[in-house]
């Protein structure tokens, strides 16, 4: 027989760094991820931008307000300065009244008393009109809300009750602008 020199089979060249085989799989695809996603520098510029569209919006959001803000003092400036604009316009009617009544030049006291009567009736009108009311207290239990004394008087009426009254008060929508100037009742020096 013949020497037949043996074959052996050359090992096949192995990649360097072997993994196995489940994970040579995945390996393809971790790189093409790994390509795919941002690096640190990308992310960080994506999120400057973002900080800085938030920062734009919150500059613009807050000067919005502040103009807001603005706007709402001059009208409140305003209204304060024009709020009596309405009663003012009621009063002129009043005036114009009693200057034609000061310029009749042979009035009689009667056609002056009627002028007067009427130009008051107006008056009073306006008065309802804007929630303007007398406070005309005499009778009334003294009430140091709406009323103020000057003094006190022996009276057979009810101690602490209204007798007279100097001046009177008027209410605006039921806040005392003026409070009556009153003489007050109070018990006779017998009785005790």
């Amino acid at each position: 027989m013949r020497d037949t020199p043996e074959i052996t089979a050359k090992p096949e060249a192995q990649p360097e760094n072997p993994l196995p085989a489940g994970e040579a799989e995945q390996q393809p695809a971790a790189e093409a991820a790994r390509e795919t996603m941002p690096s640190l520098e990308e992310l960080l510029k994506r999120a400057e931008l973002a900080a800085q569209e938030h920062h734009d919006a919150w500059l613009r959001a807050k000067a919005e307000a502040d103009n807001i803000r603005k706007r709402a003092q001059a009208e409140i400036a305003s209204a304060h300065k024009f709020a009596v604009e309405s009663f003012a316009v009621e009063l002129l009617a009043v005036k114009d009244s009693l200057e034609a009544a000061l310029a009749a030049e042979n009035a009689s006291a009667n056609s002056m008393k009627s002028g007067v009567e009427l130009t008051f009736k107006l008056l009073r009108s306006v008065f309802e009109r804007f929630n303007l009311a007398e406070i005309d207290p005499v009778g009334q239990k003294f009430d140091p809300h709406r009323h103020q004394a000057i003094s006190t008087v022996e009276s057979d009426a009810e101690p602490n009750t209204v007798v007279q009254v100097l001046q009177k008060g008027y209410l605006l929508h039921e806040r005392v602008i003026r409070p009556a100037l009153v003489i007050v009742a109070r018990q006779n020096a017998v009785e005790n």
